[in-house]
Parts: C-alpha cells; sequence; structure tokens
C-alpha cells in the first residue's frame, strides 16, 4: 500500500496564478455554451497555464462518469442523457477561441449501447465543419472493450487516439474502477492497426507515484509500444482528496527526463511528454506534430 502521508508539496509542483483576465474569458465562453472541461471537473494543475493560452481539453457526454476511479476527481454516479447539441457547441467554441489543436475527451458512459462512440465521432465531424485545418486528439474510454465502438470513433479521422493506461498492471484492479490493463492495451492494439491507414497515431498515459517499481513502468512502456503506441505522456499522480488512493512519493523533475530518455530510447516512442506536472493533453499539439 502506498504511503499515505507523503512529504510536503515540492516546489516544482507549485504552479502560477497568473493568467486571470483570460481564465476568466474562457470560463465565461465555456458557460455560455453550456460545455464542461475536463480542466476543471479532473482539477488539473495546468489550468491556468493552458486557459491563459486559450488552450481547453473539452469534456463531453456530461459531466458525470458511471465509474468510479480512484485516482479521479470527476463525479461519479447516473449520469444525464445525452445532448445530441454538445458537438455543435464544442465546434463553435473551437471557432469562437480560434484553438488550431483541439482535445475531446469524455466521461465514461457504460449506460450507452457504444459507450458515446457516435457522440464523439458526431463531435470530431463538427469540429471539420467549423475548420478542416484543426487538430483533433479524441480521448476516449476503452468502451468496455467493444472494438467497434473504437471504429466508430476512428472513422471520423482524428489526428491523435488517446486511451490512458493510467498505471501499471498490479495497481490496475484496485485503482482502476470496471476496467483492466488487458482490455485497455487491446484497445490501444486495435486502434494502432485500425487507425494506421487513416492517418491516426495513437497516444497513452501513464501517472507515477502510485506506488509502481521500476520493473513494473518499463514493463508498462514494453506493453504499451507492442500495442502500437507512439506517443506517452508521464505525469506526477495528485490524489484529488484524501478520500482517493494516496501518494506513494513525489518524483524530482530529474526521474521524469530519465523516463523520457528511457521511453524514446529504449522503447522506441516517438514522442514522450513527461514531467511532474504533465498530464494527458498537455503539449498534445506538439507531441502529434513531433
Amino acid at each position: 500500500m502506498p504511503n499515505p502521508k507523503p512529504e510536503r508539496l515540492p516546489e516544482w509542483l507549485k504552479v502560477s496564478l497568473d493568467g486571470a483576465k483570460p481564465r476568466n474569458e474562457v470560463r465565461r465562453l465555456l458557460r455560455s455554451l453550456k460545455l464542461h472541461t475536463v480542466c476543471e471537473g479532473a482539477r488539473c494543475p495546468n489550468l491556468c497555464e493552458c486557459w491563459q493560452r486559450k488552450a481547453a481539453t473539452f469534456l463531453v457526454l456530461g459531466d458525470t462518469c458511471t465509474r468510479n476511479c480512484r485516482f479521479c476527481a470527476v463525479n461519479h454516479g447516473r449520469p444525464q442523457p445525452v445532448d445530441p447539441e454538445e458537438p455543435a457547441r464544442v465546434a463553435e467554441a473551437v471557432r469562437r477561441l480560434g484553438l488550431r489543436f483541439v482535445v475531446v475527451t469524455c466521461v465514461t458512459r457504460d449506460d450507452l449501447p457504444d459507450g458515446g462512440a457516435a457522440h464523439l465521432a458526431a463531435t470530431i465531424r463538427a469540429i471539420r465543419e467549423v475548420d478542416p485545418t484543426v487538430g483533433i486528439e479524441i480521448l476516449p474510454s476503452d468502451f468496455n472493450g467493444d472494438l467497434a465502438a473504437a471504429d466508430t470513433v476512428l472513422a471520423a479521422r482524428p489526428d491523435v487516439f488517446n486511451h490512458n493506461l493510467e498505471t501499471v498492471a498490479r495497481l490496475t484492479p484496485q485503482v482502476r474502477s470496471l476496467a483492466t490493463y488487458e482490455r485497455s492495451l487491446a484497445v490501444l492494439a486495435h486502434a494502432s492497426r485500425q487507425g494506421e491507414p487513416l492517418g491516426v497515431q495513437t497516444k497513452s498515459g501513464l501517472m507515477l507515484g502510485m506506488g509502481e517499481t521500476a520493473d513494473e513502468l518499463r514493463q508498462a512502456l514494453a506493453d504499451l509500444r507492442r500495442a502500437g503506441v507512439r506517443i506517452l505522456t508521464l505525469g506526477q499522480y495528485l490524489p484529488p482528496s484524501p478520500e482517493h488512493w494516496p501518494l506513494d512519493r513525489y518524483l524530482e523533475p530529474a526521474e521524469f527526463a530519465e523516463w523520457e530518455r528511457i521511453a524514446r530510447e529504449e522503447y522506441g516512442f516517438a514522442a514522450v511528454v513527461s514531467g511532474p506536472l504533465v498530464r494527458s493533453s498537455y503539449l498534445a499539439e506538439l507531441a502529434a506534430r513531433e
């Protein structure tokens, strides 16, 4: 079991709160369009920085997840019905913000027959209609292993298909609600095979400091590469509350730099974004271009 009382928050994890004016402008726009962002829902530490740059990760299919993962701050419970007008509002927000690269993620919707795949595909198409040059990264759930649902999303041709492994095999049953390590890898492998001829890159991410060992992390990197994943994010796990999975330790920036080197040089990832404050969609456009 991880250490329930880690040391005080280190200096490298303290973020600036500058940028209140542009941040508030983005918040007002999102509220006016009745949109959610994972930036707020997951209490991302990069919210101020990203919103100052007018970049946001849109959270579609509502703000309530059918799963209750022990690392996540997003609401869980019984979701509201799917809003068919949401894709158009996301596209309108993209237009108003003048975004060049968009990340669209979603709560897990095990209550829907396709896990929300058709809605995600509709969101991609709506953004393309507003501006076909906008880069799009899609970050879906595991669709309960339904590969036909993954195909629905891939057919809409996002630039990047991202599904996070989150943690190593040993910790997955304790940390990820109703998800399995093998299922996530199967979805990623399928997305890599089906997406390659469509020009879709496959991406995944891991949180560090949850109690994983170096050998377990190396195994996860090997498994991701075997599944065809080319883009990787590595970030520090930060418990949203005392009720969530406890933190084992803080990794120093030099450790993240070394894991980036290992991922690139020893496992062959094409792009790696690694650092204490890195989250799945952080610097997504740069990683996709790389």
